[in-house]
């Protein structure tokens, strides 16, 4: 039986769906994992997200909750707002109630990535505060800590991520993922899909 990776994420600008598809590739690489992409519910109105200039959201298929259980693994991506997970997933994780009662993602590992709007926008932060949804969970943090080798102490160009996980920077909007943050982020799918092979075959 094939080992299920779920990418699940919220994009309003692309940023962190452009990161998604990289995990999603790098998680597909390994030999016996299905890899799959989801998209969390949007909460604002399309008068709000039309005055905001937020492009069309792409067809990638919407997760409810419930079908969480279904995955042996994940990696959660999300923008950061104000330091912090967007609320369109925290609003979508605040709807896992039912799974915590039943401890259904309880040991089951998961990764994280981001995308901010500036190099002090919360690369950190993002991951570390989202840290405790996975925790209440029962779920197993799975850091890329410096797996990536030296794209991990890039300093001629900016880069996006940190041990905690892939990342990018927004900007204006206008940035767009580097082929590094690309490269990491693949790298990040490939990491924890392997990782959840190994814990799914030790079951």
């Amino acid at each position: 039986m094939a080992v299920k990776v779920y990418i699940v994420y919220y994009s309003m600008y692309g940023h962190v769906e452009k990161l998604a598809e990289e995990i999603n590739k790098g998680a597909a690489s390994v030999e016996g994992v299905e890899a799959k992409l989801w998209q969390v519910p949007e909460t604002l109105p399309n008068e709000v997200l039309g005055k905001m200039s937020a492009p069309p959201k792409s067809d990638v298929p919407l997760i409810t909750p419930n079908e969480l259980s279904e995955a042996d693994g994940f990696v959660f991506g999300f923008p950061t707002r104000f330091g912090m997970m967007s609320a369109q997933f925290k609003a979508f994780l605040d709807a896992t109630g039912g799974l915590w009662r039943t401890q259904q993602l309880a040991g089951k590992p998961a990764g994280i990535f981001y995308s901010t709007g500036s190099q002090g926008g919360g690369q950190e932060t993002t991951a570390l505060t989202a840290i405790t949804q996975l925790v209440h969970h029962g779920m197993i943090f799975v850091p890329i800590g410096y797996t990536f080798g030296s794209g991990m102490f890039e300093m001629e160009q900016v880069k996006g991520g940190s041990p905690y996980g892939a990342g990018t920077y927004a900007g204006d909007g206008s940035r767009q993922p580097t082929e590094l943050e690309l490269q990491q982020a693949f790298h990040q799918g490939k990491y924890i899909a392997t990782i959840t092979k190994k814990l799914k075959e030790a079951a």
